[in-house]
């Protein structure tokens, strides 16, 4: 017979934080201290705070982009691609041109999202140390394999080579060159040994989320973005365009969200925001315009939908020039206009029907929609 008296409690050893910088890969309880959080003690990065105390908010930005975020939930199969599949089906439906916009867009975007998730899951979370970031970014990573699965969605539904699709980054030097460039900003984040807590690590931290936030999220998808839409106003791929336009405005949020946490992390850590950092923050802009402007070059050899590639590689200039401004940062091309000021218009404009006229662009879930 057992003897339940008799027995001793078992001590219980916490991790504890074994350097400064190292909070974001543990679960963020200290054996040493069980001090209440004080708002003032929470940081982007490096922060001694317990990451598990959501409250006090410090960020309060932060935690009304995750609610913005849960607001406008969506999932791909809500959309009807009846209409998409007749017309690609169609042979006289689409040009070959317009064929090529949409399979060189499909083919970037199919494993874009999923490089992002992975920039997230595996790397920029664990450096993390504000709770209310993590918990946007949590939504996020969510928000990312939605979108992965809204460009399969597409890829079924049309019937598309899956091989061909799938394969494009791999096989298509505008799409690959993209990607090359962003990978080695995901490995460090990633690498398990990396830790910030040194000026030299928090600057590779820096350096990766102003790679993520202005140039992936905030430029690679705006030339694809607007090619798709501009189809869709045109009463063309209709379906496919009410899920990009869904998804731009996922992206603009993810894209706005990662430059407040850049720019918190600037007034946080000033000595990080040197002269030369700066330059070098500039010129890998310089080389993200450059690689965007090849994409509209590739995807666009001929003018279609009464759109070109110079058209779009204004654009992509506009682009950068306010990336650039976000983040504090003197803009680079003069003279640059906004040649789709439309574009803005489906982003900003909040409980609009949208042009398919078939549910409203905010997509909210019931609980959390209201009509103007």
């Amino acid at each position: 017979m057992l003897d339940f008296a008799e027995e001793q409690p078992q001590s219980i050893t916490l991790p504890a934080y074994h350097e400064q910088g190292q909070a974001g890969a543990d679960i963020g309880i200290q054996a040493s201290s069980f001090a209440r959080v004080r708002a003032e003690d929470k940081r982007i990065i490096n922060g001694k705070a317990d990451v598990n105390q959501l409250v006090p908010f410090k960020y309060q930005w932060a935690w009304d982009k995750y609610l913005a975020a849960c607001a406008n939930h969506w999932m791909p199969q809500e959309v009807q691609m009846a209409r998409d599949i007749a017309l690609w089906k169609d042979p006289k439906g689409l040009t070959e041109d317009e064929r090529r916009i949409v399979k060189r867009n499909l083919g970037f975007f199919v494993t874009a999202d999923s490089l992002a998730a992975n920039n997230i899951v595996l790397g920029t979370y664990r450096h993390i140390t504000a709770p209310e970031c993590r918990q946007y970014l949590l939504r996020q990573g969510f928000e990312e394999a939605i979108h992965t699965h809204a460009y399969q969605y597409i890829v079924e539904s049309l019937g598309l080579d899956e091989g061909e699709i799938f394969n494009m980054y791999h096989e298509v030097p505008s799409v690959r060159a993209k990607d090359d460039f962003l990978i080695p900003f995901i490995e460090v984040l990633a690498d398990p040994n990396f830790k910030t807590g040194t000026p030299e690590n928090d600057q590779l931290l820096l350096r990766s989320l102003i790679v993520f936030a202005t140039i992936m999220e905030g430029m690679f998808f705006y030339v694809g973005f607007s090619q798709i839409l501009a189809m869709g106003r045109q009463n063309k791929m209709v379906g496919a365009a009410e899920q990009y336009q869904y998804i731009l405005r996922d992206e603009s949020m993810h894209c706005n969200f990662g430059i407040d946490m850049i720019n918190q992390i600037k007034i946080e850590n000033p000595h990080l925001w040197t002269e030369e950092f700066q330059e070098e923050i500039i010129a890998l802009i310089h080389q993200g315009v450059e690689l965007e402007c090849a994409y509209a070059d590739d995807t666009m050899p001929r003018g279609v939908l009464g759109l070109n590639a110079p058209m779009f590689k204004d654009y992509v200039h506009f682009i950068g020039n306010r990336r650039l401004s976000q983040i504090g940062l003197k803009p680079q091309w003069e003279g640059v206009k906004n040649p789709f000021p439309w574009m803005s218009e489906m982003m900003d404009l909040k409980k609009e029907k949208n042009f398919f006229e078939t549910r409203v662009t905010e997509y909210q879930t019931g609980g959390a929609l209201s009509w103007d």
